[in-house]
C-alpha cells in the first residue's frame, strides 16, 4: 500500500469517526458530551448544540470544520455567529488555535482574518467567516448570507440562541442539493424564538439535539463547568431564576423576550402612598437625563429611598443656553430640596456643558456611562443593570408620582440575554416604538446607579474628608 494509499484509508476513517481525528491530530480526549456531538456529525445533515455557559461548544464547532475541511473533496463552509465581533473574537480563532498544533493543518491551509483556503485550491476549497447587519430586516439579513451552494457545504451558526430565523432560512438552503451538505449551529438557550429554539421544538425530528449543562445534579454535567461556580450561582439565585437556568443548566427560560414592568405594576407604585419613615431615612438623589435631540426632554427625577417625586422637565434647543438651564435647576434642586447626590447620563457627551458648569461651581456631579460595564456580571451594561434596579424597587415597594402620561415608558422596554447576560432593549428601539424618548424612566434609573445609602452616611463620609484634609484625628474634640 503507497503513502497515498494510507492517507485516503486514514482520511476516510476520520470523515466516518471524527473522534479519531480529534484524537489523532490535536491529540486531546473529548468530553461526553463532545463525543456525542463528533459521532453524530458524520451520520445527521442538522446538528444543534443546546449549551451552558463554558463547556467548551466553539472548540466542537472548530473540531467539525477542520474535519469537513480536511475530509471532504472540494469542501465549502460558511461560518456566521450573533455579531462580525464574536465570530472576530472566538470563532475565528478559535479555528486557529486547533490549525497551529497541527502541521498538517498548517502545511495544508492558510489563515486568514475572513477565509482559510486550501493551498492547492484556494478559490474551490475553505471556510468564509459571514456577517449580517442586526438591524436590517429579515429580507436583507437573509441576502447578506445567500449564494451558498456546492456539492460538500457545511453552514455554521455560532451562538444562534440569540440570532433571528431569517438567518438559518439561508443556512438550510445549502441543504437543497449536493451530494453532502449540512447545518451546524451551538448557542446558550437564551430566547424563545429563533434558530436554536425552532431546533429544540417545532423542528425538533429534523434535528439531532446535543444538550449540555453544568447542572451539578446531572450525571452527564460538563466537567469543565466549575462544580463550586454552578452551586453558588443556584443558591444566590435558585434555580427557577433565568439567568440560572441559561448560563448554568443550559435550560430555555420561561421568557426570553420580556417586559421589565408591567402596567399594573406601575399603576400601583404609582398610587402607592408611603409613610415618612419609610423613606427619610435615605439618601435624596437626583438623576438627570439631559435631551439628545429637539424632540427630547430633559429631565430631572428626585428620589429619596422608597420614594421617589414629582420630576422636572425641560424642553429645549441644543445650545449654551440649554447647558446653563440645565446645571441652575439641578443647583436649584439641590439648594431647595437638599439632594445629597446628583447622577447625569454622560452618555454621548449631550450633558458635557451642563456638567462643566456645575463642576465649575463647585458641584461634585456624578456622571454615569450607560454603556460602562455593569458592578454585577449578570447585566450587560450599566444601563441594563440601573432598569434592572430600578424594576426591582417598583416591584418591592416603591412609590412613584402620579404620572399616567408616562407609564408606558417604564412598561415598554424589554430584556432579553446575550452570552449569558441581562440585555436592555435598546433605547432607540424603544424611542420608536414608543413615539418618544423614554427620558422620565432614564432619569430615574441613573439614581440607582450606586447601592442605597442612609443619609447620615454621605454626611459623615464628607466629615472624614474634611478632618482628612484638616490632619486631624476623628476622636478629637472640636
Amino acid at each position: 500500500m503507497s503513502l497515498d494509499d494510507v492517507a485516503r484509508s486514514v482520511l476516510r476513517r476520520w470523515k466516518a469517526q471524527p473522534v479519531d481525528m480529534v484524537r489523532e491530530l490535536f491529540h486531546v480526549e473529548p468530553d461526553a458530551w463532545q463525543l456525542e456531538a463528533l459521532d453524530a456529525f458524520p451520520k445527521v445533515n442538522r446538528l444543534a448544540m443546546k449549551a451552558c455557559k463554558g463547556p467548551g461548544k466553539t472548540a466542537v464547532l472548530a473540531w467539525l470544520i477542520w474535519n469537513f475541511l480536511l475530509t471532504r473533496p472540494f469542501p465549502k463552509v460558511g461560518a456566521t455567529s450573533i455579531s462580525e465581533d464574536n465570530l472576530d473574537n472566538n470563532l475565528w480563532p478559535e479555528l486557529a488555535k486547533w490549525q497551529h498544533m497541527s502541521p498538517l493543518l498548517t502545511q495544508a491551509f492558510s489563515w486568514t482574518k475572513t477565509r482559510i483556503e486550501s493551498r492547492e485550491h484556494p478559490e474551490r476549497w475553505f471556510c468564509a467567516a459571514r456577517t449580517w447587519p442586526r438591524t436590517a430586516d429579515p429580507q436583507r439579513q437573509a441576502q447578506t448570507l445567500a449564494g451558498f451552494h456546492g456539492e460538500y457545504c457545511l453552514y455554521v451558526l455560532d451562538e444562534s440562541g440569540s440570532m433571528p430565523q431569517a438567518i438559518m432560512t439561508t443556512a438550510e438552503a445549502v441543504l437543497a442539493s449536493g451530494l453532502e451538505t449540512k447545518v451546524l449551529q451551538a448557542g446558550n438557550p437564551e430566547m424563545l424564538e429563533g434558530p436554536l429554539y425552532r431546533a429544540c421544538t417545532e423542528d425538533r425530528a429534523l434535528w439531532h439535539i446535543v444538550e449540555i449543562t453544568g447542572d451539578p445534579e446531572d450525571p452527564k454535567r460538563s466537567p469543565r463547568i466549575s462544580l463550586e461556580w454552578a452551586n453558588q450561582e443556584i443558591a444566590k439565585w435558585g434555580r427557577e431564576n433565568p439567568w440560572v437556568m441559561v448560563n448554568v443548566l443550559g435550560k430555555f427560560p420561561p421568557s426570553s423576550l420580556n417586559a421589565l414592568l408591567g402596567v399594573e405594576e406601575v399603576m400601583a407604585a404609582m398610587h402607592r402612598h408611603l409613610d415618612d419613615s419609610r423613606f427619610n431615612w435615605a439618601q435624596k438623589r437626583l438623576g438627570v437625563d439631559v435631551a439628545r435631540f429637539g424632540d427630547d426632554l430633559t429631565v430631572l427625577f428626585p428620589r429619596q429611598g422608597r420614594a421617589a417625586f414629582r420630576p422636572k422637565a425641560m424642553r429645549h434647543k441644543r445650545n449654551s443656553a440649554a447647558s446653563v438651564d440645565i446645571a441652575t435647576a439641578v443647583m436649584k434642586a439641590k439648594t431647595t430640596w437638599g439632594s445629597e447626590m446628583e447622577f447625569i447620563d454622560a452618555t454621548g457627551g449631550w450633558a458635557a456643558g451642563a456638567r462643566d458648569i456645575l463642576v465649575d461651581s463647585g458641584y461634585a456631579i456624578q456622571e454615569v456611562q450607560f454603556a460602562a460595564p455593569a458592578l454585577d456580571p449578570r447585566y450587560e451594561n450599566r444601563r441594563a443593570e440601573m432598569w434592572f434596579n430600578m424594576a426591582t424597587w417598583v416591584q418591592e415597594g416603591g412609590a412613584l408620582p402620579h404620572l399616567p402620561e408616562v407609564v408606558r415608558e417604564f412598561t415598554t422596554p424589554t430584556y432579553t440575554f446575550r452570552k449569558g447576560k441581562f440585555v436592555l432593549e435598546p433605547k432607540d428601539q424603544i424611542k420608536a416604538r414608543l413615539g418618544w424618548s423614554p427620558n422620565y424612566a432614564d432619569a430615574l434609573a441613573t439614581t440607582f446607579c450606586m447601592p442605597e445609602m442612609p443619609a447620615a452616611m454621605l454626611a459623615l463620609a464628607r466629615k472624614a474628608q474634611e478632618l482628612a484634609r484638616e490632619e486631624r484625628s476623628p476622636l478629637e474634640h472640636r
